[in-house]
C-alpha cells in the first residue's frame, strides 16, 4: 500500500509536469493528451493492479507484470528508434546548413579551426 501511495504522488507531480509544459508551450495540445492518457492509465495500473493480470490473460501472457515489462521495452525500444532518426535528420541539416555557409561566407571557414588553437 505504501507504494501505491509513492508511485501516486510521483504520477501526479509527473502529470503537472506536463502540463506546466503545456503551460510554457515547449509541448502542443496533442503531446499533453498523449502524456496525460498515458500516466492516467499508469496510475490506474497502480491503483488496481489486478485489471493488469485481466488484460494479460486476455492478450495471452500469464502475469499482468510480465505484461507491463513487454509492452515497456517494447514502447522503449520504439523511442530509441524515433530519437535515432530524428538526431540523424538534425545531423543532416547542420551538415547543409554548414556547408551553405561555407559557400556564401569563405571568411568563415577558419573561424572554428581559429578557436580550436592552442595559443603559445
Amino acid at each position: 500500500m505504501t507504494i501505491q501511495i509513492i508511485l501516486g504522488v510521483f504520477i501526479l507531480l509527473v502529470l503537472i509536469r506536463v502540463v506546466w509544459r503545456y503551460i510554457r508551450h515547449d509541448i502542443r495540445g496533442r503531446e499533453l493528451v498523449w502524456w496525460g492518457l498515458f500516466w492516467l492509465a499508469v496510475g490506474a495500473a497502480i491503483a488496481t493492479p489486478q485489471t493488469t493480470d485481466v488484460v494479460a490473460q486476455w492478450v495471452g501472457v500469464a502475469r499482468g507484470a510480465d505484461l507491463l515489462m513487454y509492452v515497456s521495452v517494447l514502447v522503449l525500444f520504439y523511442i530509441v528508434f524515433r530519437l535515432l532518426v530524428h538526431i540523424e535528420r538534425i545531423e543532416r541539416d547542420i551538415t547543409i546548413l554548414s556547408r551553405a555557409v561555407a559557400l556564401h561566407h569563405p571568411d568563415l571557414s577558419g573561424v572554428a579551426a581559429d578557436k580550436t588553437e592552442v595559443k603559445q
